[in-house]
């Protein structure tokens, strides 16, 4: 019964199907009809109600208004609607192109346009034929001689220019140019020069500077000598110094100097890797040179060791011959390389200049001083290493040698410092020295122990003595007025006085 039952359920809806296809609504001719549902079902409860398919409705029909707009024909109300757009590229852009479709305006005949005039004939607009244009036989090779006469004009008067500014006729020409010769005015003479500003007394002028100077009044003339002196005395010398006024260097244009290129400092690392660079750069330079035919390859460079890899047959041949030829290139090369390495040494001019340079330090900063009071130094030995040390590093400074100790002035840079300083503290056994002395030659204050130590070191500003010297005074007096010339008599003054407080110490 069910299976009825689904059977003209699914017949119902076909139909209806139909009907809204045909827009007809009743059973296809030729189709049997449904049996009724008391036939078919043989229990109330079984039957289930089957609703009769209702019409479809027709699409309502539509009029224009006369402002255009869809209205329903039965109501009168507007009708939206809905617009359809194209999905398919093709159709885009099409409907684009004639939303987008520029309408060219109709031309208007002469009738209507008042500004139409009919003698005026109007010509359609035509396409110029394009023709060839055939240069000149010639034509670029002027062009092209030419500019290379512009060229070459322009670096003559580059190297004109160039030598005009070495010998300054460029700003000499300039001059004249900004200043007519006929025009140039000689300057007058001031009345007072500004060199003699700062030592007169009055600025006036040379004449009411000499006026106003009293003269030696004595009933007569006073002389030129009187009148120099007077004068003599009336001068500023405060403003008088030692000092000597250069003037600040102006350089022209043709004499501008360069800025100066700071040069670069370099690890050990990185100079070895340039020069690692350079060599292979040259090597490779080398190479393409005999890959092209401008130098001959060299000769190959046999050894012992590889005999037999570089001959091969000749080897073999007469092997006696081929081992002397191979000793004998061995030996030209190693003395090719000796030449070489004498061709760079130094000869001994360049060797001790190389080491006067490195020796002498840069003091233009400030100098180092050392101070050393030494117990006794008369001892001939020691008193020559301490000497010739101080000259062979090119220190200056003094030995001053008196009654009571040893005074020891160094002056010099702070390399040359440190190993003087390891020499008088550390390199010299003074007590030792002192016993291997002659007795003849040791002083009387045997009973203190000879040693050697630093009254003071430091830095000032500019060297006090020229050369280094060694001296002896039997008194003090003459030690002090010694180093008084040179303006350091106060190391004297502070030497004898730790000396008198070590003593009183003891």
């Amino acid at each position: 019964m069910d299976a009825q039952r689904k059977k003209a359920e699914l017949q119902q809806r076909v139909q209806a199907q139909l009907a809204a296809l045909s827009g007809k609504v009743g059973p296809m001719p030729g189709t049997p009809a449904p049996a009724p549902a008391a036939a078919t079902a043989t229990a109330p409860a079984a039957a289930t109600p089957v609703t009769a398919p209702t019409a479809i409705e027709k699409p309502m029909p539509l009029v224009l208004d006369s402002q255009g707009r869809t209205i329903d024909a039965t109501t009168g109300k507007a009708v939206q609607l809905t617009s359809v757009q194209p999905t398919i590229k093709a159709n885009i852009r099409a409907k684009q192109r004639e939303n987008f479709k520029i309408e060219r305006p109709v031309a208007d005949d002469g009738d209507n346009n008042p500004y139409f005039d009919p003698r005026v004939a109007a010509k359609a607009a035509q396409r110029t034929k394009r023709s060839f244009k055939f240069h000149e036989a010639g034509k670029f090779q002027q062009m092209a001689q030419k500019l290379r006469a512009k060229k070459q004009l322009e670096r003559l008067q580059e190297s004109i220019a160039s030598v005009a500014k070495k010998t300054g006729i460029s700003s000499a020409t300039k001059l004249a140019l900004i200043q007519p010769a006929s025009e140039t005015v000689v300057d007058q003479v001031p009345d007072l020069e500004w060199w003699d500003k700062v030592i007169l007394p009055v600025g006036d002028g040379y004449d009411a500077a000499v006026a106003r100077i009293p003269m030696a009044t004595n009933g007569a003339a006073s002389s030129e000598g009187a009148c120099g002196d007077d004068i003599a005395s009336q001068l500023v010398y405060r403003n008088i110094t030692q000092l000597v006024e250069h003037p600040i260097p102006y350089y022209t244009n043709a004499q501008k100097k360069a800025a100066p290129v700071l040069s670069v400092q370099l690890t050990k690392q990185e100079r070895k890797k340039l020069r690692t660079q350079r060599r292979r750069e040259a090597e490779q330079e080398k190479r393409e040179k005999v890959s092209l035919g401008l130098l001959p390859p060299p000769p190959p460079k046999v050894k012992m060791s590889n005999l037999m890899r570089v001959l091969g047959s000749d080897a073999v041949q007469d092997p006696t011959k081929m081992e002397a030829y191979v000793r004998s290139e061995m030996a030209k090369r190693q003395r090719a390389h000796e030449t070489e390495n004498a061709a760079r040494k130094l000869t001994p001019d360049q060797r001790k200049e190389k080491k006067l340079k490195k020796m002498n330090e840069d003091v233009t900063c400030g100098v180092d001083v050392q101070v050393f009071r030494v117990t006794d130094l008369t001892d001939p030995k020691v008193r020559y290493k301490v000497d010739i040390n101080a000259q062979q590093l090119h220190l200056t400074g003094c030995i001053v040698q008196s009654k009571d100790f040893t005074l020891v002035i160094a002056e010099g840079g702070p390399k040359a410092l440190r190993k003087y300083k390891r020499l008088m503290l550390n390199r010299i056994n003074w007590e030792e020295a002192r016993r291997n002395m002659d007795k003849s030659l040791r002083s009387d204050n045997t009973d203190t122990p000879n040693q050697c130590t630093v009254v003071w070191e430091g830095m000032v500003e500019a060297r006090n003595f020229v050369d280094w010297k060694c001296k002896q005074f039997p008194v003090e007096n003459g030690a002090r007025d010694f180093l008084k010339k040179f303006n350091v008599h106060h190391y004297w003054d502070l030497a004898l006085s730790t000396s008198i407080i070590e003593g009183a110490e003891d």
